[in-house]
């Protein structure tokens, strides 16, 4: 299958488009169209599929250009149109895929289903139009939708690809691909079409076609014979699906230990991370305790602090003041009181009231005994310096040094937040133990499960072998009886020479099989390795899983992102090379199988490779591939075109007019 043109009309932003691809003469065997983010990279790619199978992974499932749509007219119809032109053996294919919208006097267009024409030219130029009700099963033999994901795919896909082929999650799939790329279906068909299991196959005929009439006992040999097979086969599908399970519960556990490995550092992030919440708890609770302290403090100490001011300042005023020179040492309020009273002071004066000298005795009174001012100044100095020095320094300094303590626990609460705040980060705010419990109680589930799977599994070998054993004695029993008369005898002779054909075709299969695939390894490898260096190399067991080791290293090697493409591209261009290679052989012994050539499409396949891969890609891709077509950005696409250039037939390039439509330039 070689891709020669695809035109588009009314496809979304395409109104009406068309490419014309490079057809590998001369040996340019690539075509590039180049465009930014949102001109229609992938709804072109995308038009291939739909033009194939009538899906799309759109999730917006209107194909109508909205622009168009939104200029109908009520009863108006409109044609979704995609036509794709290809060569497949010696036949050239039109494939035509429509569908009509109609517009209804309210809300958006309605579309109907999608019609599709094939018409096929041969090669002397006949044209024949395949009917309808066969078109989808015209496509099925070209490409099967299953194996076109190996031909058609964005960076995205690719991506999801290189994880399911890397981890075996799928490798039945590629086990499928290969057998039907590389021509062993057809083995495969010729090997069921003489399937002893199969009542509809050439030994199954034969088992059905004895003649019972001459000995009662083939009858019976062949009952049991048909209830062995039946339950041989029963258990056959029974160890397939064991199998199954076993390996995706090993894959699982595989998973799930790789995980809590991841873990095991999140666990001592956890007790970091309590040990810090703890601390943070303590130092919030010891502030507190502080904070509480200095209430208590200034409640017990409020009345004294708030009267300090005013102490200080009746000190200013009275230390200006000299008392002590205004009171008499030793005499009583009483003594002046008396002297009054007799109205002669012991000196001789008389003390008449109202006179100078009973006046200056009276105003001594207030400076005499019981206590005096002098004294009373004196010891509110005393007292009040006290109390100044008291209560204001023992108060500030309780303050200043329990302040002093709480900052400095701020600053150990911030850096401690700090590191918190990081070990969370790592560990998404969740609680490691309790994943790690999860992920060990999964990890003892798959355990679980894969011995019992493996101990049922291994009962039914045994129980396989027991079938096989009676069945082939019941069968030896009965060629007894067979051998007795002609017609059956006949029938055995007949039966014999198929088995030998189908040991033969299983044979030549299996050998065939092992050296595709061996051949496979060898091809990949090479690509990989031109794509990857680094002393890595792939293996590719019977099942089809592709494993990635290391040189120096026992062991799977778990991939990075660029690895795991790089296996991909080395799996789909190792299949594509060795198709070729093989079509193109001129020793017949040289040969394997036979299949067609089939293009690469590929949406933006480099945006995960750095500069130096993406040369290399850009340098095997042409090489293995008979035909490329990349979709491809500004920045991406200048790479593409400096290491693929003397490759390229067509270059291409979007012009985005507006959200509407896109045209080619």
């Amino acid at each position: 299958m070689l891709l020669k043109s695809i035109t588009l009309k009314n496809f979304r932003q395409f109104i009406s488009e068309s490419i014309e691809f490079a057809s590998g003469e001369d040996g340019k065997n690539v075509t590039i169209i180049i465009g930014e983010n949102g001109t229609g990279k992938t709804t072109f790619a995308q038009a291939f599929f739909w033009c194939l199978y009538g899906e799309t992974e759109f999730s917006d499932k209107m194909m109508l250009n909205k622009m168009i749509a939104s200029k109908m007219r009520p009863g108006q119809e409109e044609t979704v149109m995609v036509e794709l032109v290809l060569k497949h053996g010696d036949v050239e294919y039109t494939l035509t895929r429509e569908q009509k919208y109609r517009k209804e006097y309210s809300g958006n267009p309605k579309p109907d289903n999608t019609v599709f024409d094939i018409a096929k030219k041969d090669s002397s130029g006949i044209t024949a139009y395949v009917k309808k009700s066969q078109c989808e099963g015209e496509v099925k033999t070209i490409l099967p939708k299953e194996l076109s994901k190996y031909f058609f795919f964005d960076g995205e896909r690719i991506e999801n690809m290189s994880k399911d082929i890397s981890s075996g999650k799928k490798s039945n799939d590629f086990a499928e691909a290969v057998k039907g790329l590389l021509g062993l279906n057809s083995m495969i068909s010729a090997i069921g079409h003489f399937n002893p299991r199969s009542n509809r196959s050439v030994i199954g005929s034969y088992e059905t076609s004895y003649d019972t009439s001459s000995n009662s006992k083939i009858a019976e040999k062949t009952r049991q014979i048909n209830e062995y097979n039946t339950r041989i086969d029963n258990i056959t599908a029974r160890l397939e699906e064991l199998e199954n399970n076993i390996a995706a519960a090993t894959e699982r556990k595989k998973e799930k230990e790789k995980e809590i490995k991841q873990y095991e550092e999140g666990e001592k992030l956890q007790l970091q991370k309590e040990s810090l919440e703890r601390d943070i708890k303590n130092i919030e609770r010891t502030k507190s305790n502080l904070y509480k302290t200095i209430c208590k403090d200034f409640n017990n100490s409020m009345s004294p602090v708030f009267s300090l001011s005013l102490i200080k300042r009746a000190l200013e005023v009275l230390s200006d003041e000299k008392m002590n020179s205004i009171d008499i040492p030793y005499m009583h309020t009483k003594t002046i009181e008396y002297l009054l009273h007799q109205g002669t002071c012991i000196c001789g004066t008389h003390l008449d009231e109202g006179s100078t000298p009973y006046r200056k005795l009276v105003d001594l009174k207030e400076y005499l005994p019981p206590q005096s001012i002098s004294t009373y100044i004196s010891d509110f100095k005393k007292e009040a310096k006290r109390r100044t020095v008291a209560y204001e320094d023992d108060l500030m300094e309780s303050v200043t040094e329990n302040m002093a303590i709480i900052s400095q626990q701020n600053d150990d609460i911030i850096d401690k937040a700090d590191d918190l705040r990081s070990i969370e980060g790592k560990l998404s705010g969740d609680d490691v133990r309790e994943k790690v419990k999860l992920i060990n109680a999964e990890i003892r589930s798959c355990t679980e499960s894969i011995n019992k799977d493996t101990n049922e599994k291994n009962h039914k070998i045994f129980e396989q072998g027991q079938l096989t054993t009676e069945r082939d004695r019941a069968d030896a029993e009965r060629r007894n009886f067979t051998l007795l008369d002609d017609r059956n005898k006949k029938i055995e002779l007949y039966k014999t020479y198929a088995n030998r054909i189908y040991q033969e075709l299983n044979d030549v299969y299996k050998d065939s099989e092992a050296k595709i695939r061996n051949k496979l390894q060898d091809t990949i490898n090479d690509i990989f390795k031109s794509i990857y260096e680094g002393g890595l190399y792939l293996t590719i067991d019977e099942r089809y899983h592709i494993s990635v080791y290391a040189n120096d290293y026992e062991g799977d090697v778990e991939t990075s992102t660029a690895q795991s493409i790089s296996v991909i591209f080395a799996f789909i261009t190792g299949i594509i090379k060795m198709a070729r290679e093989n079509r193109n052989a001129t020793d017949e012994n040289a040969k394997l199988l036979t299949s067609e050539p089939y293009p690469l499409v590929m949406d933006a396949p480099l945006s995960a490779f750095d500069k130096r891969r993406i040369k290399t890609v850009c340098k095997a891709l042409p090489e293995t591939a008979e035909q490329v077509v990349i979709f491809i950005k500004d920045t991406d696409g200048e790479l593409a075109e400096e290491y693929m250039g003397d490759r390229i037939g067509k270059r291409h390039k979007f012009d985005k007019k507006n959200e509407f439509e896109t045209i080619l330039v």
